[in-house]
């Protein structure tokens, strides 16, 4: 779906009334109905199933599920999982855009990712003690690039202390190669399914340590969907299987080239050295010529992150790009407020624009990660940066992989944090 847009100043922006903050809303059986029956086509299409360990169904009071975020297809699983059980979901603010009446009626609770949001704490607990409702979270915030798990918060644990309730974790398989986010909503013929998993009744939430809870759920949260593919033998023939697959894999491991990788077809191209990948039907890469450096895409991965961390640690990171800049103020559009020059290096990101009106620093201990999304709202590869007041959603002009700026914020952030 396109999103709203208009062009204004920053200085017009800030007149603007900033909407308050709404308290989480109930989400009614009506529009809990409407989502499971909307849900029903795609689910039948990939012939998705789900089996429950450690109960035999899903617990009566409230609960906070945990599921892990892989594509456009997750809220349709947790619904056939959950219905008709009510419960509030947490999404970033961005989702909300255009629809918010729908949404809140959902029961969606909006927060920006990657930054501190005490009040969205507060909101859980609300949800959960005094209301007596579920809450629906994705912990790893980002969708999935390679199709591993995305770096998790350290806070889980101690969160999930605070609200005490049984954990419920939802971990899909198939969702990530039915829709992966790099390939620009091209979907494929994949079948789904789940595992819902009781981690820890109320009471063993009680009584273990919000550092046991964090192992816990970490070990949940671990999975590999190609590995998964190629050791199940599940075939993709698509032929547009690596279209946008240079969103992921944007270094040459062979000229070690970024930014000039093409991902289309079934094939990935290095328009610097020339050499030829192809995206095997099983999932596996393989070079047309010569050596194939990596044949499993997050070992690709893997190696670019450890390219990333070694040029940090040698003094020589420094992504500098020219960006459009956007906001989102009110969920109705994104006020676009023109060009500027997004900076990430040892110090962090630090955004100008608008001839010096707009500047927001934000150092690497900020966040663990940081927002990066592939082909937002069928437009650009985004990167955003902010803090709960206000979230800078920048679009690079060039060849700038936002893969490789949520990359160096996470390494950053360990560098950084060891040090300290």
């Amino acid at each position: 779906m396109k999103v709203k847009t208009v062009k204004t100043t920053f200085d017009e922006l800030l007149q603007k009334k900033k909407p308050k903050r709404k308290r989480p809303p109930y989400p009614g059986l009506l529009f809990r109905t409407l989502v499971r029956i909307l849900s029903v086509g795609e689910l039948k299409k990939t012939k998705f199933t789900y089996k429950l360990e450690g109960m035999k169904k899903i617990p009566k009071g409230p609960c906070l599920f945990l599921m892990n975020h892989s594509s456009f297809i997750d809220p349709k699983m947790a619904s056939k999982i959950l219905y008709p059980k009510p419960y509030n979901i947490i999404v970033t603010a961005d989702a909300m855009l255009s629809k918010e009446w729908l949404m809140r009626r959902l029961g969606c609770v909006s927060t920006n990712k990657f930054t501190p949001d005490v009040a969205l704490v507060f909101d859980m607990m609300r949800i959960i003690k005094k209301k007596k409702r579920s809450v629906l979270l994705y912990p790893e915030a980002g969708y999935s690039f390679d199709g591993t798990t995305t770096t998790l918060p350290k806070s889980l644990g101690a969160l999930a202390k605070k609200l005490g309730a049984p954990i419920v974790t939802i971990i899909s398989d198939g969702a990530y190669l039915y829709d992966p986010l790099y390939n620009e909503l091209k979907k494929r013929k994949v079948k789904t399914s789940a595992k819902v998993t009781l981690l820890l009744e109320a009471e063993g939430v009680k009584n273990t340590s919000a550092d046991k809870i964090q192992a816990l759920i970490e070990e949940k949260f671990s999975f590999d969907n190609f590995k998964t593919q190629y050791e199940k033998g599940v075939l993709i023939t698509e032929k547009t299987r690596a279209d946008g697959l240079h969103r992921v894999l944007y270094r040459c491991p062979c000229c070690k080239a970024e930014g000039k990788t093409i991902g289309k077809g079934e094939t990935l191209t290095c328009t610097a050295c020339g050499k030829v990948y192809r995206l095997e039907e099983n999932g596996r890469m393989k070079a047309q010529t010569g050596d194939t450096e990596f044949s499993h895409i997050p070992d690709w991965f893997a190696w670019q992150r450890e390219c990333v961390k070694k040029e940090i640690l040698d003094g020589n990171y420094k992504v500098e790009t020219a960006v459009e800049i956007g906001v989102i103020y009110d969920y109705k559009r994104v006020y676009m407020l023109g060009n500027g020059t997004l900076t990430h290096d040892e110090n962090g990101f630090y955004l100008n624009g608008e001839n010096g009106k707009i500047e927001f620093s934000q150092p690497p201990l900020y966040s663990y990660s940081v927002n990066a999304d592939f082909y937002w709202y069928e437009g650009s590869d985004v990167v955003s940066i902010g803090n709960s007041e206000i979230l800078f959603y920048c679009f690079p002009k060039d060849e700038t992989p936002v893969a490789k700026l949520r990359l160096a914020t996470e390494e950053l952030y360990k560098i950084k944090k060891e040090k300290k």
